[in-house]
Parts: C-alpha cells; structure tokens; sequence
C-alpha cells in the first residue's frame, strides 16, 4: 500500500493534549539547555523573541539558572508601608482576585497581585500549593523581578507590559521549570502601569483561556480604578463623570440616599430592558417594579456587597448577575449614596465552561461510513440537529452514540453555547443529584463554600448529554422530568428557581420500552426523551465500512503515536470481515491503536490481530468470500461516486482516505 499522505486533521483527546504540553515542555527544556550552555541556535519557532531577551536579560544581569530561592525580601514594617502605598490597588484588585480563583479553585492554581517594582503584594489559592511556593519565597514582600527570579511572570511582564504566558522551561531559572504563569498588566486611568495580576500552576494544567481569564480580571481592575477616578472627579465636573461612565461596559447606576437614580449608563438600560428614558431622577422601585423586592432590600440593608448573586426582573423578563454595591462618598466623607455595578453571570458562566473545556469537539464531517442504513442515521441526525427538541440516541456500546451527540451539537444554532457531557452510571448514586442541579452552600457536609453549581447550569444556552440515562434512579427520573418540562433547576439545600435553556440528548444502550415495562424507568420521562429516536447500527449490521474506518483510524494514530504505516495486509482486513466485533466501533478503534504500538514495522500484518479475532469464524462464509465480497463493496462505492461526477478532493473527503490512495485504488479497480 502507498504512503499514506494529506492525513486527515483529527480533533485530540485530553490525553494527546497532555502529551502535547510534555512534548512542549521536552522541546523547550532543550532550548533552554542549549542557551544555558552558551550555544546561539535557538529554534524560535519553540521560543518566542521576548522570551528569548529575556534570558539574554537574566544572563547579562548574573543571575543564575539554578537559583531556588529568592533572597530579596522586605521585612514586615516594609511589606506593611509598601501595602498602604498601594492600597488602592490591593482594595480593588481583592474581589476581582477572589472572583478569579473561585473559577480555578482546587485545581492547583493560585493568583497573586503585584505592584509596578516586582514586589508580591498579595497571594491567593489553594493552601497546599501556597505553602508549596513559600518554600522558594513566592510571599508578599519579596521582590520577583527579572534581575532577581530570571524570567517570570511578574519580572517579564513588568519588562514588556503586556499579557504574556511563561510555559515550564521557559523560565529562566531550573526551579521553576515546573511552573506556568499566566499574567497580565495593570494600567491606571493615566496609562501607567501600577502593577499586574500572575495566574500560576504546574505547566501540565496550563490551560489556553488562563490567559485570556487573567487579562479579564485586569481590566475589571482597570475598569473599577477608572470608575474610582470618575466618582472623585464628578464633584468637579458632573459631564466628564457622565462620559467615562457611559464607557464601562458593566451595568451601573448611582442612586441617592433616598433611592432616586441619579446616574444610569446605556449598557445598564440594555441589560435590565429599560426602553423608555426620563428627565430628572426617578425612584428606583418605580423603575424597576415590587417583584425586585429581594434586591431592594439588599442594597438597602447592606453598606458594601461584593459579586453577590442577584435576579432582577424587568418588563417580565428575568435576568440573573452579580451585584457590586458599594457607598459613594462626599470630600467630607459622608455617604452620598451608592453606586451599583451588575454583570451578567451568562458572561461568567461561558469563561468557566470555556476553562473545563466544556465543548464539543466532533462534527458530521468527521463521522466515517458509507453503508446505506449508516448514511441515512446520519442524515436523520442532520435534520434533528436543526431542531430545538429533545434527542434519544439508541445503540449498543461503542456505536458512536457520544459522536452523533456532538455532530448534533455542532450544527443546531446552540454551536457556539457550552455542550456538557454526562456518564449517568459513572456517577456513584448519592452525588449524580449535586452534579447535575448543584447545591448551595451549608447543604450538606463537605460542601464547597458559597455551594457549587450544577452541569445543568454549566450548559446553560448549549447541549447537555446525558449518556447511560437508563441507568438513573427513579427518584432523579422524576426531576429530570420536571427540568425537561419546565427548563428549571432548584440547587440542592436552596429555594430558588433557576431557569435553565439546554437542550437535552439522552442515550442508552438499553430497551427503553421494556425497561419501562419493568418499573425501571418512568413512562412520562421516556415519552419527552423520545421526541426524536435515533437507532446508532452496530458495526457487524455495516461491515461494508470496516475498510473505511480502518484507514481513518491508522491516518489518526500516525499522527498520535507518530508512526507511519505505509501497508495493511489484505489479511488483516479479512479478519475483520469475518469477526462480529461485539464492542463495535471502539473495539475496532483499540484494536487498530494497539497493533499499531506493537507494530515493529510500517505495515499491519496478520500476526498483530489479537487471538479472538484472529481465529474467529462464521459458519456461513469462507474467509476469502468474505475478503472479496469486502472489495467488491469497496469497487461499488468508488464507481458510484465517480459517475456522480465528484471531485477527488470530495471523494478523498468521503472515504477517509489519501489522494494517493483513492488513485491506486481505482487503477486496481479498472475504474
């Protein structure tokens, strides 16, 4: 068989994700190697320039690449002096910091605040990793600048300005080869940078939206010193206030001490719906309506609150933020009224199913099959996937079910909004209830401060798939129905009602009817799953695509494993011709990954088929039958799509194969 070429670009895994950050990590660890030892090749498509002068930095400054604690620490009256001098910015970067971390909480990370020396001004995240770094003196007061730490977060930063992601070997010095530190810079309203926020955590959980999450944080930071300076400013002049208000992308409305709102930006009547405009101040209970009594009484009973959850209603929608609520005071220190700031939490909610990765990855493009029975499942998945109802994916284990559930995600209108995938029976019984609907906080032992949302809400305004649902138990049966209903969800231990907008695929490899039949699955439930069934074929029900998917899954592990296997032996496809493959696609899939490991050579040959499918029988056919009844499936494929007229591109496209493939393909075939 030919050489294998144009492979067709496969969506990774998790797990080839993580080979990737440690093959990253083992060509940048040679680089660095290479440039401690006083060589100038470096390869700059594994370095980027500012990391590169950088080193060359350190390396002009003496510091050395195997320092491991850094020596530069204020005493307490010092870190006490400098904390004041920066008060401003500690006070408003906290709730920001603390805001940032709960989305990475637990997950190793930790988020520290600079100012614009080097100097640490405050640290926050997990206790065991902040007792970790204490060891090499990542504290407040010590001094991390570049002359001190070699290139790092906070000394890089402060020299080029701008956001920046050191990865593992990066740094400069050896100890902190095991680090990644997202950070990004923090500028007054005058421009001048003050200091800047650093997202740190081993590089193996290094993450692409880190980044983008600190740079975020920075500028709210930015945001609320420009609202700062604007408050102090509008005693001053009243119209310069009104322009850099109008500029903040937050919702915000200033009321008086009895309630009347004397200042609103645009984005705070295009949040809250408010079409119609007045003259002069007007109460904000009038405004808004008695069904926001809640949040009245929040602003009223409460001096200062910081990203507290709030529901506002307005013209009979209902929207959920968080609320920032905070005294406006006059130059002689009284309180004048307040100033409230509400951000959307859909906007906080996207960031955090951005981080888990909460998306679906395969499309209809990517699912392989020619088989008539096959294509046309696909084709009903194609119209079902333009629908907004719900989906009830039937199949034995290992069909493909969880493709299709994506392929559906990634062509409906929800495509841009999270996809959320659940294994009912992997979830132990007693939790499966908090996974999916969250809990509050203080609802039971061990539950996360300020409680946890649930994988219902992580969906919101996206897909929810929910694998092996057969195998819930018949109390969760009845509030998935209520959630199926009514697109709501009540946190464990709480009383609110959140609305939920998720479009539900359920999937089973069980007879729901008969499980049905049986008391172990709910009736009403089964009837609004099942608005469109779609049955996944086995795999020995189209053994016409073995071929087919054999090439696609030798194309996707040359490219993981990097080995290239140039031949199949025509064994080793009739062998699979002749077995029934009772774990379906997946077994076929690592089956074909297998071999490939063990695999000494560029060809697959009959003796890496494992026993079971080696020796495996029919009665009915022969071996070479069946060989040659698969060849001559193949023949008819190809020829129907050339007197359809396609292009190679499109054939190539649709089999899965090369250019160089499909062309000796049709010389064997005389086509």
């Amino acid at each position: 068989m030919a050489p294998l070429e144009e492979k067709k670009r496969q969506k990774v895994s998790v797990e080839s994700t993580q080979i990737n950050y440690n093959e990253k990590f083992q060509r940048t660890m040679k680089e660095w190697k290479k440039f401690i030892d006083g060589r100038s090749n470096i390869d700059s498509t594994i370095i980027p320039d500012e990391i590169l002068h950088s080193w060359n930095r350190c390396k002009r400054s003496d510091v050395d690449p195997g320092k491991a604690v850094i020596n530069d620490v204020l005493s307490a009256d010092q870190l006490r002096e400098m904390q004041n001098r920066n008060k401003e910015l500690i006070t408003i970067s906290r709730p920001f910091m603390r805001h940032l971390y709960k989305y990475v909480e637990g997950s190793e990370f930790i988020v520290v605040l600079f100012n614009h020396e080097g100097y640490l001004l405050e640290i926050i995240g997990d206790e065991n990793v902040i007792n970790h770094v204490t060891r090499g003196n990542f504290v407040p007061g010590a001094y991390w600048g570049e002359e001190s730490a070699g290139t790092n977060g906070v000394g890089t930063l402060l020299k080029v300005q701008k956001p920046i992601q050191i990865f593992g070997c990066q740094h400069y010095c050896r100890n902190f080869h095991k680090e990644t530190a997202s950070a990004a810079p923090i500028f007054n309203p005058e421009g001048e940078c003050i200091g800047g926020l650093v997202m740190t955590g081993r590089y193996d959980k290094v993450n692409p939206h880190t980044l983008g999450m600190t740079v975020a944080a920075s500028m709210a930071i930015e945001n609320e010193l420009r609202i700062n300076k604007a408050l102090i400013e509008a005693h001053v002049a009243n119209s310069y206030q009104k322009t850099v208000i109008s500029s903040i992308p937050e919702a915000l409305i200033a009321i008086d001490n009895d309630g009347y709102i004397s200042l609103i930006n645009d984005n705070a009547r295009k949040m809250l719906s408010l079409r119609v405009r007045w003259d002069g101040q007007k109460d904000i209970r009038e405004v808004l309506g008695e069904k926001n009594n809640y949040f009245f009484k929040l602003i009223e009973n409460n001096e200062t609150l910081t990203d507290t959850e709030v529901r506002i209603f307005s013209n009979n929608e209902a929207n959920d933020f968080t609320m920032t609520c905070n005294p406006i005071l006059s130059a002689a220190g009284e309180i004048m009224g307040k100033i409230i700031i509400l951000n959307e939490i859909k906007r906080a909610k996207m960031l955090v199913t951005n981080m888990i990765g909460a998306k679906a990855n395969l499309r209809f493009e990517d699912i392989c099959g020619l088989n008539v029975k096959f294509l046309e499942t696909v084709r009903q998945a194609r119209m079902v996937s333009q629908s907004i109802s719900n989906v009830l994916l039937l199949g034995e284990s290992g069909t493909g079910k969880d493709i299709f559930a994506q392929a559906i995600h990634n062509a409906s209108k929800r495509r841009n909004g999270p996809y959320v995938a659940i294994n009912c029976a992997a979830i132990p019984r007693d939790l499966i209830t908090s996974e999916l609907f969250g809990y509050e906080e203080g609802s039971f032992t061990g539950s996360r401060r300020g409680g946890n949302q649930g994988k219902f809400e992580l969906a919101d305004g996206g897909t929810i798939f929910l694998d092996e649902i057969a195998e819930t138990p018949l109390e969760l049966q009845a509030v998935l129905l209520r959630v199926v209903e009514d697109k709501s969800i009540v946190r464990i231990g709480g009383s609110r009602i959140r609305s939920v907008d998720v479009r539900i695929i359920f999937a089973t490899n069980r007879d729901l009817k008969e499980e049905v039949r049986k008391g172990n699955f709910r009736e009403d439930l089964y009837y609004r799953a099942n608005v469109f069934s779609l049955k996944v074929i086995p795999l020995r029900e189209r053994p016409d695509d073995i071929p087919l998917l054999v090439e696609s899954f030798v194309n996707k592990y040359s490219k993981l494993i990097d080995k290239s296997i140039d031949r199949i032996d025509d064994e080793v496809i009739g062998a699979f011709m002749r077995y029934s493959w009772p774990g379906n696609v997946r077994e076929l899939q690592n089956v074909i990954e297998r071999m490939m490991n063990y695999s000494q050579t560029s060809e697959l040959t009959a003796d890496l088929i494992p026993e079971e499918i080696l020796h495996f029988q029919k009665q009915t056919v022969i071996a070479g039958e069946e060989f040659e009844a698969a060849k001559d499936i193949e023949r008819q494929m190809i020829a129907k799509m050339l007197n359809l007229n396609l292009s190679k591109s499109e054939m190539i496209k649709k089999l899965k194969i090369s250019r160089s493939t499909l062309y000796r393909k049709i010389e064997r075939y005389n086509l």
